[in-house]
């Protein structure tokens, strides 16, 4: 089979579908359903009306991946973090997730997730250069 590989730097909904649609069926094939939902809990300022923080989160084969977390640095230091992070906890468990995974970069975070019992499971250098991405978990039990 002779195929044509096509560099595309405009890429088209369609086209990005076509190339995740099998992909989808291989893993729905292979990794059960992975039916998706995610959350969020949201910081408002003291008049409820603007959102100014907050964590956003996905569940994927029974693991949550916390994808967003954002305090205003006026209010760190005060367990607003924390208290996210403990709901979201909560949340996974309410799921019945196996655990919880995020993403962190060197000038972000690292140190408060591992305060909170996260564990690094790979990092990434030079990403952005001179600086690290870290990757961590919990398992729930």
């Amino acid at each position: 089979m002779s195929v044509k590989i096509e560099r595309s730097e405009t890429v088209t909904e369609a086209e990005r579908l076509a190339i995740l649609t099998p992909l989808l069926a291989h893993n729905l094939a292979n990794g059960g359903d992975d039916a998706h939902e995610t959350f969020a809990l949201l910081l408002r300022d003291p008049d409820g009306n603007e959102v100014i923080g907050g964590l956003y989160g996905k569940i994927s084969y029974r693991w949550l991946l916390i994808d967003l977390v954002s305090v205003p640095e006026s209010m760190r230091g005060q367990g607003i973090g924390e208290q996210l992070m403990r709901q979201a906890e909560d949340i996974a468990r309410e799921k019945q997730c196996v655990g919880i995974w995020l993403e962190t970069f060197s000038f972000q975070a690292p140190g408060f997730y591992q305060k909170l019992g996260y564990v690094e499971f790979g990092r990434l250098a030079d990403y952005p250069p001179g600086h690290m991405r870290f990757y961590y978990q919990k398992k729930l039990g």
